[in-house]
């Protein structure tokens, strides 16, 4: 319709991909294998992620630990694809949100 804006939506991608968290470019503190399925608008970018394996204690501590420095990951998929997202958690253990601003 002429003078009305329309707000595209792509279907959804889902892949698996690791949550990663860099201190400097040469140095990563974390890795985290994860289950994202991803959908994104105009400008705007989000997924929603799961752990792909149950995490163990020493898992959860060391993503608590880097959540509280800096809740910025860079999201790795596997053709080696990388998008830095912001991380939030949601009620559900090893479930999170995934979000990003997309740049041209």
């Amino acid at each position: 319709m002429p003078g009305r804006r329309q707000t595209l939506r792509m279907n959804p991608y889902e892949a698996v991909a690791t949550l990663e968290w860099w201190a400097n470019p040469s140095t990563c503190l974390g890795r985290f294998d994860v289950f994202v399925a991803v959908s994104a608008t105009p400008g705007a970018w989000s997924a929603q992620a799961v752990a792909v394996n149950p995490w163990t204690v020493e898992d959860r501590e060391g993503f608590d630990f880097l959540m509280g420095l800096d809740p910025v990951f860079t999201l790795r998929f596997t053709d080696d694809s990388t998008v830095h997202v912001r991380v939030a958690e949601t009620q559900e253990t090893d479930h999170f949100i995934l979000s990003a601003e997309l740049h041209n």
